[in-house]
């Protein structure tokens, strides 16, 4: 038997009630759920923190894991060759055994959960992303931890939705709390976790959602805060100073240079996900096979540049204290952009947020040095044009410029260049939306054929199946098969989106809606689809969403 969806039964109480008991119990026993995901996805960010640390001073042998390059260095070629190479062997055949079709789910599935999946994410392909981002981030893969947790969060707020039966609108909340929570716990920043739920995840700012997402995201930074303490990810011991107005037009160039290499780092990492597929359909290989020569190459490429290997926090933090000379921070650029872009086409695991924040700083830095040599009397050093970097690039590549902005104050705790950092961060998002689908996220879902850059227009009818809206009939009269013969039907397992081209081409008042037999079997019409009730339909999910987007 269905479980009752109770929450959702709340939610759709009459109004003359919402201000009596009815409303009280809803929001006590939402919010109380609301801090039990934001507990439990704020631990699983923690645990899967631990967890490549620990793997990482097993693989590499090094005590002290935020300087894992710089240990690296010490170790012999060979070596720094076979961890990542071993790791992407593993991670292949975690591929190959638990997925259908060897790819790592992440931030971007998420997304596509809340939009059109009612909140829940797959579990098994779940659990085997997890423990692949948890290898490849171990043994030398150059990514990012966020991606992965965020779908662990995913996976927790599914799992409890199921529990109680919840569905629509609930359950996209519930699970904007566990993303919220997974961010604040992987970062100590709570304000920025419940902003990156709502702007990416949800996509909107209802105020519904917001209690229930700052709760999680609160109880997320507590079990972080419990866990390391109150703890900086980019302790900058020094303030910096900025003479703002003087220096606008340079962090606005700045902007437009960190739109550029966002996109770059974007679309190299596009490019080397379809040279990889068709190298390997070419060749034949077996898909466990892609992940570790993507290891072997990202192995390579250490041996010289052991900066690439990991998160890159070491680096990053270097970066924003100023200690990367221009010219060594240039090819780092260069360097980190291709190795992100091996481990995203090899199909290794992991996130985008980590690697674009080093990529990001590096390019201010960079930018910066060239600032301050220009102007020196007028500048507040390169520092500042680092961490505005590192927001900027951030921000273009997850299309989240609010969310963005406020984890890098929050990481770095230096507010008092909020305006630059805001300026470099608007030009970077604006310029980059120009090439791609506003983040990588939704270029992501473009290239798989789901579209909503464009808003729920676009994307409402892939909701509907004709067989849904179609009204049945009992047998089929002669003009029924003359639509067919003449191409004006539609598949019972089609969707709206598929039936509204035909309408326009057609003009047809109703379309027959046919069952397609098997092999030797002969089809069958088993009702028709009025566009008056795919129109019907199509306006009420309109209709549906605006509410909750607006409640």
């Amino acid at each position: 038997m269905k479980r009752p969806q109770f929450f959702d039964i709340l939610r759709q109480t009459p109004a003359r009630l919402e201000f009596g008991a009815v409303k009280l119990i809803f929001h006590f026993g939402f919010w109380g759920i609301a801090l039990l995901i934001g507990l439990a996805s704020g631990a699983a960010a923690i645990l899967f923190r631990l967890g490549i640390e620990a793997l990482q001073t097993w693989a590499y042998g090094t005590p002290d894991v935020n300087r894992l390059h710089s240990f690296a260095e010490t170790l012999a070629w060979y070596w720094v060759v076979a961890i990542p190479t071993i790791g992407g062997v593993v991670v292949g055949i975690i591929f190959h055994t638990l997925t259908r079709d060897g790819r790592v789910r992440s931030v971007t599935d998420v997304i596509e959960a809340a939009a059109l999946h009612d909140g829940r994410v797959e579990q098994k392909e779940g659990v085997a992303s997890a423990l692949a981002s948890l290898i490849t981030l171990s043994t030398g893969g150059s990514a990012g931890r966020e991606g992965p947790v965020v779908h662990i969060a995913a996976m927790i707020s599914s799992k409890v939705c199921d529990w109680i039966g919840a569905r629509g609108i609930t359950a996209r909340d519930l699970l904007g709390c566990g993303v919220a929570a997974a961010v604040s716990a992987s970062f100590n920043a709570p304000i920025a976790g419940a902003l990156f739920a709502l702007e990416v995840v949800l996509r909107h700012f209802a105020l519904h959602a917001f209690a229930p997402i700052v709760i999680a995201s609160v109880a997320g930074a507590v079990i972080s805060q419990l866990t390391f303490g109150d703890f900086r990810e980019f302790n900058i011991p020094t303030s910096t100073n900025l003479e703002f107005y003087a220096e606008l037009p340079a962090f606005m160039i700045l902007g437009l240079v960190c739109g550029v290499i966002a996109v770059v780092l974007m679309k190299s990492i596009f490019f080397a996900d379809e040279v990889a597929s068709k190298v390997q359909d070419r060749l034949g290989l077996p898909r466990w096979l892609r992940p570790s020569i993507a290891g072997f190459m990202l192995g390579v490429i250490a041996i010289k540049f052991p900066m690439i290997i990991g998160v890159g926090y070491e680096t990053t933090f270097a970066a924003l204290k100023g200690q990367v000379v221009l010219e060594v921070a240039i090819v780092f650029v260069a360097v980190k952009v291709a190795a992100v872009a091996i481990t995203m086409g090899g199909r290794m695991g992991g996130g985008v947020f980590s690697p674009s924040l080093m990529v990001g700083a590096l390019t201010g830095l960079a930018f910066g040095d060239i600032a301050t040599g220009v102007l020196p009397h007028l500048s507040g050093g390169a520092s500042i044009y680092a961490m505005a970097g590192m927001a900027a690039v951030a921000a273009a590549v997850l299309g989240a410029p609010i969310s963005t902005t406020l984890i890098v104050f929050e990481m770095t705790g230096d507010w008092q260049t909020g305006l630059a950092v805001m300026v470099t961060v608007a030009m970077a998002s604006a310029l980059s939306a120009k090439f791609v689908d506003k983040s990588f996220f939704l270029t992501l879902l473009a290239r798989r054929n789901i579209n909503l850059a464009s808003g729920p227009q676009d994307y409402l009818l892939t909701l509907f199946k004709n067989d849904f809206v179609m009204r049945p009939i009992g047998v089929a009269k002669p003009e029924h098969w003359d639509m067919i013969e003449n191409g004006a039907y539609v598949n019972a397992h089609g969707t709206l989106a598929g039936a509204m081209p035909v309408f326009r081409r057609t003009g047809a008042r109703y379309l027959p809606v046919v069952q397609l037999g098997g092999e030797g079997e002969a089809n069958t019409i088993i009702g028709l689809l009025y566009e008056v009730d795919a129109l019907r339909a199509y306006n009420d999910a309109l209709a549906a969403t605006s509410a909750e987007e607006h409640s």
